[in-house]
């Protein structure tokens, strides 16, 4: 489990095909390793990798299929700027949001402009994520913990202050930039749990409706 406050900045120095998966090695820049052990866990741009060797420098870690399938790593090439988070301990203090490191689907960058000394940007989700965008709400972007202030269909708006654009890879962000997303891990759980007994049954779909919940006392 993470928090989605970003740690430090890295750097992919190599990617390596093995099968269908492949092995990335990561430069973890300033991130503090002396406490890690194989085995650990690093949100590498918001995707929870295992350590499976320490290389001095930083790490190595296996990327699954799944995980290409899911995330904008088959896109990285040796030299890629990641965010780096190490897993959360029970004395952190919790700045962002509960951020499991399973992401959803990849967003793409519409827009960005200068507001001020912020950045504003429109972020376009899959039609599927749509539903779990809430004004006000959290969402994680490459791993970073940020506040979605405002929606319109399937996209959102986030404002970046210039702390958050200097310690993450968000300054370099460009329209046309594809970005791994992590809904509320909160929204997923409570959508399972208005299926109540349903959610047992064989191909039991948790798309909310309205239905649901009115169902639910949701609706007067």
């Amino acid at each position: 489990m993470f928090t989605g406050i970003i740690e430090a900045v890295g750097t992919i120095r190599a990617l390596a095909v093995k099968g269908q998966d492949i092995s990335v090695t990561v430069d973890s820049g300033s991130l503090d390793l002396s406490d890690v052990k194989l085995g650990d866990s690093i949100a590498t741009n918001g995707v929870c990798l295992t350590v499976v060797a320490l290389t001095g420098k930083g790490y190595v870690a296996d990327v699954s299929l799944e995980t290409l399938n899911r995330t904008a790593f088959k896109d990285y090439q040796p030299g890629q700027l990641v965010n780096l988070e190490k897993a959360m301990l029970p004395t952190t203090r919790f700045g962002g949001h509960m951020v499991s490191g399973h992401v959803d689907d990849v967003g793409e960058i519409i827009s960005r402009t200068q507001i001020g000394r912020a950045i504003e940007f429109w972020v376009k989700a899959p039609d599927h994520l749509a539903k779990y965008m809430a004004e006000k709400g959290s969402v994680s972007i490459d791993g970073i913990s940020l506040t979605v202030n405002a929606v319109r269909g399937a996209e959102f708006k986030l404002t970046i202050v210039p702390h958050t654009a200097g310690e993450t890879t968000m300054d370099g962000f460009k329209p046309g930039r594809r970005v791994n997303l992590e809904v509320d891990v909160i929204s997923r759980y409570l959508e399972r749990l208005m299926l109540g007994d349903k959610a047992a049954q064989a191909g039991g779909s948790s798309e909310l409706s309205m239905e649901l919940l009115a169902r639910s006392g949701f609706l007067g």
